[in-house]
């Protein structure tokens, strides 16, 4: 019988690229995203993201259960404002769940989140009709073809 090994990834080796709100899933500032692991087969996406102060993503809902590990910096869901998730934050977050991501304008420094996304983002218009989906499909043909057009060589991003 094979085990099967661990493996690794160190972020600093994996470019971050920049969303803005000239995109239909920023409703106001910008973030960097770095994907650190994705299985498309199975729905998975793991990334890492600073969120500049002052970002808002569009409301959103989740087909799968999120994860999030704040590492710094200060964010809320706009739903649940008393709820801040500070540096050393785990927050957990069903399938099912909408929401709307803020980060304070107040925030000294970007906000940096992990996440382990099961599942799609479907991103909602004030009506709850779906406007757009991030998935793991999406964010990978996203990831790396802003990588590429940023001049970065294919990133080793686990499971690709």
């Amino acid at each position: 019988m094979t085990v099967p090994s661990a493996q690794l990834v160190q972020a600093e080796s994996l470019p971050f690229v920049e969303f803005d709100d000239s995109l239909p899933f920023v409703d106001e500032g910008k973030l960097k995203l770095q994907l650190l692991q994705v299985d498309i087969e199975v729905g998975l996406w793991v990334i890492r993201t600073l969120f500049a102060p002052g970002t808002t993503i569009q409301r959103h809902r989740h087909t799968g259960p999120i994860y999030a590990f704040t590492h710094s910096g200060s964010w809320y869901y706009k739903e649940y404002p008393d709820d801040v998730n500070v540096k050393g934050s785990y927050l957990f977050e069903p399938a099912g769940s909408i929401h709307t991501l803020h980060v304070p304008a107040s925030n000294t420094e970007d906000t940096e989140v992990y996440f382990v996304m099961n599942g799609a983002n479907l991103n909602l218009t004030d009506d709850d009709n779906v406007e757009s989906v991030l998935d793991a499909g999406v964010i990978t043909d996203v990831y790396l073809s802003m990588c590429e057009a940023s001049g970065h060589s294919k990133p080793a991003v686990l499971g690709l």
